[in-house]
Formats: structure tokens, C-alpha cells, sequence
């Protein structure tokens, strides 16, 4: 194993796979460097003088710059750095499009058809409350409805509250948030039935919710507002019982891989996320959006400083300008609310070895691979463009992977160098940037990319990846559905009443 990694050539650092001491020589690019100080794993090493003031380079591109001189083999963190982020900027129509490096397969998985042509790759009976105040009412129903069915073969392969703390005392962009959010959830293709559970009196009202809808089953989505009857959970469970009824016939059936849908995320990252787990999922998109598939970038925060390379690729003008509008958007929504642009990386990220945002975002949104952006999304809209897009969303793991299922993504792959134990209402894969993460966390962790530091080639990972994520497609549980935890949350914004 190679205990330094330079990632590009015109780098002038380096990132430790293992803790280095001083005084202990690395090759790198075939010369020996001697370590002048304690450098832990995942962290930089500079690989010849970097002068203050001059740019520290990494990915091939500057991440900011020295703060002092910083000499060959010393470590090279917060302390000796600074970022070079500041402000808005101006951008030029540049488009710099590559071929997809993979080409057409005939590959399928095992999913569920909707009467709308939309496939699932889940069958779940979800209740859906318009307002947080209904929750408990919805636990309840659901549990009456799973007695009372007992041990009889049931069509659903999950059964799930989503549970939140909204749908009233919301105004403007705030309400209509929550509103778009919950009834994309209604819409979703994960869904084999669906109850859209009202208390009577909130501003998210039921009726309006169900007028708004594009599409639904009438026989699987069915309304109940709690104030209406007398007995709203004896109500309940008869209507749970009419979508049982609806959906008992549900199997399985073939469908081309040009049906799936992913999103794309990272959290905790560290240092290793983009030579590893980031990168492999850079690979996938490319190689799904080679079958007709899609892919969903977010995080927009996190491509700050590394905008100009998803700008390149534009597949048009007009995208083009809905990046740009996208970023500088979301630039004002700091500024608007008095907070630095550039307050990033986390705590986590840097004990990891990332020092600025550049260097987070270089390596984030290399999910997105090499593939042309196909169109860019507003908060709580729905896909329709196939091949790569990105969502306007924060980068907060629950609120983005939320953002991104709501979008009408089936699954979520989810890279993170700390850990991380949460899903999102669809299978949300995590995917480790390192192996003593994995080997740690096993209970947490769905695959291991950090294979890519122990020898094994890209080839082989990412076929690995290919057929895991398609055997979660055919219905495997990953870790986050197996122990219970699959939330949401919607992006709080402006005032509550």
C-alpha cells in the first residue's frame, strides 16, 4: 500500500493513507521525501516548497492559498492556509463537453411498475400527515392496521409514518416548500399505497394538497382529514385496508437499468472522499447515464469553488444560465441572512483532513462524474430530464437526501469518510472512503470503496458497486432500512407564525 496519494500531477501536495511520523520517507512519484512533522491520514503533505501566498494545489486545482512558507514534507492544514473564495463572481459561456466513457449494456433489474410508467424499486405503505400534529395519529393507524392483518401475505415490503414537524403556521417559499416536498412523497414510485393523513384546521390543507398533484391512483392514494369522523383511526385502517386490497397483486417484474433514478450525496467527509468513495460515484453516474439513467447532484454550498467545471458542462446555454443562477442564488441566501458564503468545511471534515471549501468541493462534485448537466432543478421539483442534473438544496445530509428521493430519485448513495448511521425514506447506500471506517462500522457502513487504497482496481470496485446497487434495485435492504431509520426533513426557510 502506498502510503502517500498525488492525485494529479500539477498537485503540490500530497494526502497521507496512514498516519505519518516525522522523520519517516515516503516515495512519492518516485523520489523519497522525508517527513518533517506528525501528519495524520487523510491529511496533506506539501511535496516541495509552497512560498506564502502562492497557491496549494490539489485535483490539479488551487484550494487556496499558504499563509506562510510551507516547506517540503511539512504538513499542510488550517494552520499554514487560507481560502481564496470571497464574494460573487461573473461567469462566461465556456462549454467543455467529454464522451461518456461507457457504453450501452443490456441491463435490467427486478422493479415495480406504476400505472403512470414510473418503477419503483420499493413497494413501502406509507402515511403521509400534512401536519406534524397528526404523527402520533398516523403511528397509531399503522399499527391497528398491521394487527389486525397479522400474519396474512402482505404486498408491502415496508411500512412507514413520514413523520415531520410542518404544515402549518408556514408563509410564502417556507409553505410552499413543505407543500411541493409532501406531495412528491405522495407521487413517488417507492410507494405502493399511499394515506395522506389531515388534522382539518392547518394551512397546508388536505384538499389543496390532493388538487395539486399531477398524478395519482386513485385505487392506492386515498385522503382522510382526523376533525372529519369521529373515530379517524378506526378511518384510517379501513382506508389502509382498500389500498391493501388495490396493491395485493403487486410483483416484480424486468425493467431496463434507463429506469433508475440516484441521487448523489456526501457527509462526513474526509480526505480520502475524493480519491475514493467520490470519484466511484463519479464512475457510476458516468455508466448509468450510458444506459438512459439518471443522476442527481446537490449540495450547492459544496460546489462552490468548483462551479466553473459543472458550468463547462452545460449541455446548452440555457442550463448553462440556471447553474449560474443557481449558485449566485444561493450565495444571496448567505448574505441575505448576514452569514459568511465560505463558513465551510464542518469540524468533522477538517479533523479529516479537509482544509477549505475548495478542497470539499473539488472533491464533492466529483459524484457527478464527466457526464453533460441535462438541467438544473428548483427546490421540491420533480425529474424530467433523464441523464445528469443538479437540485438546488443545502448541503445538510437529512434535508438534501430528503430533497433528492422527493425529486423522484428510487435510491440515494451516500459517501462519507465518518460515518453515519441515517437514511432517507429510500434506500440510502453508504458508501466508506476508507476500510477501517467500514471495518468499524459495519452495521452503518453498505459498501467499502476504500478498497481503491488496498490494491484492488477501479475496474473491479466499480463493478462491484454496479451489481450492489442493482441488487438494492431487486429489493435488498441496506443497512439504514434493516435497523429502522428512514426520516425526512424539509428545508425550513422564513417566518413561523
Amino acid at each position: 500500500m502506498k502510503k502517500c496519494v498525488v492525485i494529479n500531477e500539477a498537485d503540490n501536495v500530497a494526502v497521507a493513507v496512514n498516519d505519518l511520523q516525522p522523520y519517516e520517507e515516503v516515495e512519492i512519484n518516485g523520489k523519497l521525501l522525508v517527513v518533517l512533522e506528525k501528519i495524520p491520514k487523510g491529511h496533506k503533505i506539501a511535496i516541495r516548497p509552497i512560498p506564502s501566498s502562492e497557491h496549494v494545489v490539489k485535483y490539479g486545482f488551487p484550494i487556496g492559498r499558504a499563509t506562510v512558507d510551507i516547506g517540503e514534507g511539512q504538513w499542510v492544514h488550517t494552520h499554514n492556509m487560507i481560502t481564496n473564495l470571497e464574494g460573487t463572481q461573473q461567469y462566461e459561456f465556456r462549454q467543455r463537453l467529454s464522451p461518456l466513457p461507457f457504453k450501452r449494456e443490456q441491463v435490467t433489474f427486478q422493479g415495480f411498475r406504476r400505472k403512470n410508467g414510473d418503477v419503483g424499486v420499493r413497494n413501502g405503505l406509507w402515511i403521509v400527515p400534512t401536519v406534524g400534529c397528526v404523527n402520533g395519529i398516523a403511528e397509531q393507524i399503522l399499527s391497528l392496521f398491521r394487527q389486525e392483518m397479522g400474519s396474512e401475505f402482505s404486498p408491502f415490503d415496508h411500512y412507514l409514518v413520514i413523520k415531520h414537524q410542518y404544515g402549518c403556521s408556514q408563509l410564502g417559499d417556507d409553505h410552499e416548500h413543505t407543500k411541493a416536498i409532501l406531495s412528491n412523497i405522495i407521487q413517488h414510485p417507492n410507494a405502493g399505497g399511499v394515506l395522506v393523513l389531515g388534522l382539518g384546521c392547518e394551512n397546508n390543507r388536505l384538499s389543496e394538497l390532493k388538487e395539486g398533484l399531477s398524478f395519482y391512483d386513485k385505487d392506492r392514494v386515498k385522503f382522510l382529514n382526523s376533525q372529519d369522523v369521529s373515530d379517524e383511526v378506526e378511518a384510517g385502517v379501513k382506508l389502509l385496508k382498500e389500498i391493501y386490497e388495490a396493491a395485493k397483486g403487486d410483483r416484480r417484474e424486468e425493467v431496463p437499468l434507463s429506469a433508475l433514478k440516484i441521487g448523489l450525496k456526501c457527509g462526513g467527509s474526509d480526505g480520502f472522499s475524493g480519491i475514493t468513495a467520490n470519484p466511484l460515484l463519479g464512475k457510476f453516474s458516468d455508466y448509468l447515464v450510458a444506459q438512459g439513467g439518471t443522476t442527481v447532484l446537490t449540495e450547492v454550498p459544496e460546489m462552490f469553488g468548483a462551479e466553473v467545471l459543472l458550468m463547462e458542462r452545460a449541455i446548452n446555454e440555457e442550463v448553462f444560465h440556471k447553474i449560474v443562477q443557481l449558485i449566485n442564488e444561493f450565495k444571496q441566501y448567505f448574505i441575505q441572512h448576514g452569514q459568511p458564503i465560505y463558513e465551510n468545511p464542518s469540524p468533522g471534515n477538517k479533523e479529516g483532513g479537509i482544509t477549505t471549501l475548495e478542497d470539499k468541493s473539488l472533491g464533492c462534485t466529483q459524484k457527478s462524474g464527466t457526464s453533460p448537466v441535462m438541467d438544473v432543478l428548483k427546490y421540491g421539483e420533480r425529474l424530467k430530464q433523464n441523464g445528469l442534473n443538479l437540485l438546488n438544496a443545502p448541503g445538510n445530509d437529512l434535508v438534501a437526501s430528503t430533497a433528492l428521493a422527493a425529486a423522484g430519485c428510487q435510491i440515494v448513495l451516500f459517501t462519507t469518510g465518518r460515518g453515519t448511521p441515517f437514511g432517507t425514506f429510500v434506500p440510502t447506500i453508504k458508501i466508506s472512503t476508507n476500510t477501517s471506517l467500514y471495518k468499524t462500522k459495519r452495521h452503518w457502513i453498505d459498501f467499502n470503496a476504500g478498497d481503491l487504497l488496498e490494491g484492488k482496481s477501479w475496474d473491479e470496485v466499480l463493478r462491484d458497486f454496479i451489481s450492489y446497487v442493482i441488487e438494492v434495485a431487486n429489493g435488498q435492504k441496506v443497512n439504514h432500512e434493516k435497523q429502522g431509520f428512514q426520516e425526512v426533513a424539509i428545508w425550513k426557510t422564513g417566518v413561523t407564525l
